[in-house]
């Protein structure tokens, strides 16, 4: 199966590309907006899956945990690892120097939005602490809103919400 992005609402559309040859037009209709637009199939403009589209977090899961982006209308179901160290969540756009860049239609999330800092303690125990980027909507752990330059730890299962999008915090399961 291949995607192809709607050029009106950005939302992604199926196709099977085994039943057309490469060079032959194909014209969409996006069920989202009524956009009717069409393609050439070539390599250019069709999309793969990306890596960090898979919805299994299994296999995402790192040591540090990672977090899962709750599919919305602003976008899809997407599953990113974290680091050891900073790690700045944003919404994608060139240019934009963040760690897990989140491919949302989203404009109420903003380009750096938040970070989730992981360190080992001197246990070495993983610890995972949430602050705000600051962003212009600020972001919010269980409903409530962090403060500024305010730092939470989070455990497994924590929600986020950054705008109107909503990320789970998923950790190793403890022995």
């Amino acid at each position: 199966m291949k995607r192809v992005r709607c050029p009106k609402c950005d939302k992604f559309l199926s196709f099977d590309e085994t039943k057309y040859s490469e060079g032959q037009s194909l014209v969409f209709e996006c069920d989202e907006c009524g956009k009717q637009f069409s393609i050439r199939i070539g390599k250019s403009k069709l999309k793969e899956t990306q890596k960090n589209e898979k919805p299994d977090e299994s296999a995402e899961m790192g040591e540090f945990g990672c977090i899962t982006v709750i599919e919305n209308v602003f976008g899809f179901k997407q599953v990113f690892p974290l680091e050891e160290g900073d790690n700045y969540i944003g919404r994608r756009c060139v240019g934009t120097d963040i760690q897990i860049p989140v491919d949302s239609g989203d404009m109420s999330m903003d380009r750096r939005h938040c970070n989730i800092n992981v360190r080992k303690n001197k246990q070495g125990e993983i610890i995972h602490t949430l602050s705000d980027g600051p962003s212009l909507t600020g972001t919010f752990l269980m409903n409530e809103v962090l403060g500024k330059k305010e730092k939470v730890r989070i455990d497994n299962g924590a929600i986020i919400t950054l705008g109107a999008t909503t990320i789970i915090l998923r950790t190793k399961a403890e022995e």
